[in-house]
């Protein structure tokens, strides 16, 4: 299942709705991306799988934030 590592963002369910208003369940997937950071600390990259706002916070506070705030979440990279 696709799930954001920095937000726990995932796929959320609903209804298509057809003119006659008959309804099928479908599903809307995040934007989920693969990115790799250079983390200076740990002198290595980490592989983490993003939402697109997620790369964008990642932009904003930092690779080393963000790793921390994800191993707070209880997982490990």
């Amino acid at each position: 299942m696709k799930v954001c590592q920095l937000t726990g963002v995932k796929p959320v369910f609903g209804n298509n709705v057809s003119h006659s208003h008959r309804r099928t369940r479908r599903r809307w997937n995040p934007n989920i991306q693969q990115r790799r950071y250079w983390m200076p600390g740990e002198d290595r990259y980490v592989r983490l799988t993003l939402s697109a706002r997620a790369i964008r916070t990642v932009d904003k506070i930092g690779v080393e934030a963000a790793v921390a705030r994800i191993r707070a979440r209880g997982e490990r990279i």
